[in-house]
């Protein structure tokens, strides 16, 4: 760490270096020329180095002289700030200090002195070489003589504590530097303060509680200081020693006290939200860091310069709760406050990706890597989007690039590993598993994934041991199905390339030659797509949220009224506000499994309902959109959808809606859940000047039309009635997995199909007919009754035809 004596002279070095004019400032083009100098691997754009400049102008304000420019004291600033890392850029301009370098800038006009002042100076200057550069910035930094005495005993204190837990083997380290950096800074710069050693403190010793009650004493004389301003900067000099050595819960106690001190000083709440968020709690953090927010509004340009970085971590403690749209938003208003703030773009990036919006993400991770061009986390999340987009061979580069930079990349290696699989390149798939497996041995989706690829390059009896160790990792189900079924398609192996001369497992008919015995047996087409639904309700887990809670919702929220460009009135509102009420509907998720649920549902409905990219969606017309899909009865569901089209502005004071919203809502509704039929043709609605009403039974006739209505609901009604159903010792012909649901039984050949395998047409190769007879069979009840039937039929016909 260098002190603060070297870090003064060495900014002094590199203002002379730029200084051409020897004016003691620099102006736009000297600051333009060291900007490009310490990023020789970035090309900067014209218009962003003007961005740069007009920002670093605009922030120093108080240290621009005129047509001279930034002063060497506004330069000093900007690093004791963290805009840039001294120590880089002064190896970058390939520097060297002088011999004579330990003596200040402020010193050089007084060399010749030998006042007793210079060498007090001096003296203070080697008491300070030991504290963090943070210590002295003017900024950030300590203000006051006593607390320099408090942070120096501080010191000793942990010290002496890490002497003891290191003796006794409990002061312990993890690794955290593998995974991808979620991005986390607590300065506008690169994320450096924090270790790649992530120090576990053991914190139930004796030792640990006699430093807490030492640390007491020194909270104690911070208290007794002469003011209220001198006691503001003790208790805040002592939570950054803390958050230092990361002690965040002391830490954490004395930023607190802080913010009581000074309720309205930005700092205090910016430095609890970072201990919160470290101690994993996002909702405290979020609080905090929007209180910091409301105090840099109250406080002016003041604060200007910590503004990005507080919409930055407020963005990540929201993306802990699962709230990424939101995230989205901060991350935004980070990049446009510090244009060249890497991080918050990549940070952008990686949420877009979050959520689904896949060319955004590019774009922002683009940006990232324009200005950071080593920044191996966005070269990996590029690859991912780049993936999802389909471009496989550009994906491939990305991660390679990201794994070149960090040859310990999990996620790139794992993330590569998944497109490979996706792309049927099974061996090296299973490389790069086992690379994962090499940095985390107990990474059991990988050492599952490492045994599917080696059973889809062959070699079965390397992904049986694979698919064994994954299983002693975790005693999950699913890998108990997947052994048995591995075993079950190595009994049942056919010859040649899957069956019997040659041909494939299964064969798929055309959808003319399904028939169905009666009319009870569900259509292949509309189980398709009831199946594609019931995929969507699971992913998203609405069918677990009652109907009853939209009409709650349209009860007590507060929507303010808008015009669309038709001008016709809306209650619409922006994604990140829609992303709270989903939270309050979804509130038994956890975060990571609610932002799976905003991923799929802004895929599949926010971009239909948002398809001009507005980023604002009409409250009522999601509210009956999401009601089909809901808990609760079938009748209730569509009451509600109903209500919800009521509550719109242009149907509100009655209990009819027009007939042109329903047969827009239907098509919406179409658009959304049977995406098939084409989106464009779902969306031309016929009769627009039709301004008559309709009431509820007439708007269920219109809802339950087969052809032109959502007459599917009750296909996706028996499916969630009967998705846990089993059939006993029943298997699948086609895929070999247990079915469960509904068996469909062909009834000349007798062989049963699940419900996916229906759905897809699939039958067994060899058994060729001109055509194929199902029923379908809910339980093996019915199945009983059938045969009952059969049998009873058959004794009476027997029983007729007797002499």
């Amino acid at each position: 760490m260098s002190t603060r004596g070297s870090r003064a002279e060495k900014v002094k070095r590199i203002f002379q270096q730029f200084d051409m004019n020897k004016d003691g400032g620099l102006n736009r083009e000297e600051m333009a020329s060291l900007v490009v100098a310490v990023n020789p691997r970035v090309k900067f754009s014209e218009e962003q180095i003007n961005a740069i400049l007009d920002e670093v102008f605009k922030t120093y304000g108080e240290f621009i002289e005129g047509d001279k420019g930034l002063t060497y004291d506004g330069l000093l600033r900007t690093y004791d700030d963290g805009a840039g890392d001294v120590d880089r850029d002064f190896d970058a301009l390939g520097l060297e200090l002088n011999h004579e370098s330990s003596v200040p800038l402020s010193m050089i006009s007084d060399e010749a002195s030998s006042s007793s002042i210079v060498d007090d100076r001096i003296v203070e200057q080697n008491k300070k070489k030991t504290v963090a550069a943070w210590a002295a910035s003017p900024n950030h930094g300590i203000v006051f003589d006593d607390t320099w005495k408090i942070v120096d005993d501080l010191e000793i204190l942990i010290k002496r504590l890490k002497v003891k837990q290191a003796k006794d083997g409990r002061l312990k380290g993890d690794n955290i530097d593998v995974y991808s950096d979620a991005g986390w800074s607590r300065e506008l710069g690169p994320s450096s303060e924090m270790s790649e050693k992530r120090i576990i403190w053991e914190e139930s010793g004796n030792d640990y509680a006699a430093f807490v009650k030492e640390l007491g004493v020194l909270r104690n004389r911070a208290d007794g200081a002469r003011s209220r301003e001198e006691a503001f900067d003790g208790h805040m000099a002592i939570g950054r020693v803390l958050y230092e050595h990361q002690l965040f819960r002391e830490a954490l106690v004395s930023f607190k006290r802080a913010c009581e001190l000074q309720p309205t000083d930005i700092r205090p709440h910016f430095r609890a939200g970072n201990c919160l968020y470290v101690l994993g709690r996002y909702k405290e953090a979020k609080e905090e860091f929007l209180l910091a927010l409301e105090a840099a509004e109250v406080g002016g340009n003041q604060w200007a310069y910590l503004l990005p970085q507080i919409h930055v971590n407020l963005g990540i403690s929201l993306e802990g709760e699962g709230m990424v749209l939101s995230a989205c938003e901060n991350y935004r208003e980070a990049a446009i406050l510090c244009p060249t703030h890497f991080r918050a773009l990549k940070l952008l990036g990686s949420a877009l990706f979050g959520v689904g919006e896949y060319r955004a993400a590019e774009k922002a991770l683009e940006e990232a890597i324009f200005l950071k061009s080593d920044y191996a986390d966005a070269h990996c999340d590029l690859g991912s989007a780049l993936h999802a987009m389909g471009e496989d061979e550009r994906a491939i580069q990305e991660f390679q690039k990201a794994i070149d930079l960090k040859p310990g990349h999990v996620d790139a290696l794992y993330n590569l590993g998944g497109l490979y699989m996706d792309m049927g390149r099974f061996q090296r798939a299973s490389e790069m598993y086992t690379r994962v497996l090499a940095v985390c041995p107990s990474n059991w989706r990988a050492q599952l994934n490492k045994a599917v690829a080696l059973f889809g390059a062959g070699e079965a009896e390397e992904a049986r041991k694979a698919l064994k160790e994954a299983f002693k990792m975790t005693n999950r189900v699913e890998l108990h199905d997947a052994i048995a079924h591995l075993k079950q398609l190595q009994k049942k192996r056919p010859k040649a390339n899957g069956a019997a001369d040659g041909e494939g497992p299964f064969l798929v008919v055309e959808l003319s030659k399904f028939k169905r015995v009666d009319r009870r047996t569900t259509p292949r087409q509309d189980l398709a797509n009831a199946l594609e639904i019931r995929a969507f309700q699971r992913l998203t887990r609405l069918s677990r949220c009652e109907v009853d809670l939209l009409k709650k919702e349209m009860n007590e929220t507060e929507v303010p009224m808008s015009y669309s460009g038709s001008g016709v009135p809306e209650k619409s509102i922006r994604k990140a506000a829609l992303e709270v009420i989903l939270r309050r509907l979804l509130h038994f998720l956890k975060p990571e499994t609610f932002q799976g649920a905003v991923k799929v549902i802004n895929e599949r409905i926010l971009s239909v309902l948002d398809a001009s990219g507005m980023g604002r969606v009409d409250l009522g017309m999601f509210f009956a959109i999401l009601s089909p899909i809901c808990g609760g009865s079938s009748d209730k569901r569509k009451r509600i959808a109903f209500d919800s089209l009521m509550w719109r502005p242009v149907n509100e004071g009655g209990g009819q809606i027009k007939r042109v919203d329903a047969l827009r809502y239907i098509k919406l509704l179409r658009a959304v859940y049977i995406p098939s039929q084409g989106i464009s043709e779902m969306l031309e609605v016929h009769g627009e000047d039709d301004t008559s009403l309709i009431s509820f039974p007439e708007f269920v006739v219109m809802f339950d039309d087969p052809d032109w209505g959502f007459g599917i609901m009750a296909t996706l009604g028996k499916l969630e009635n009967k998705d846990r159903t089993r059939h006993g010792h029943h298997a699948c012909s086609v895929c070999r997995y247990p079915i469960i649901g509904s068996r469909f039984k062909e009834m000349k050949a007798h062989f049963s199909l699940c419900n996916q395998c229906y759905s897809e047409g699939k039958v067994p190769s060899s058994i060729k007919q001109e055509e194929y007879r199902f029923k379908e069979y809910g339980t093996e009840r019915e199945v009983m009754k059938d045969k009952c039937m059969f049998f009873s039929l058959h004794s009476k016909s027997s029983s007729e035809n007797d002499p």
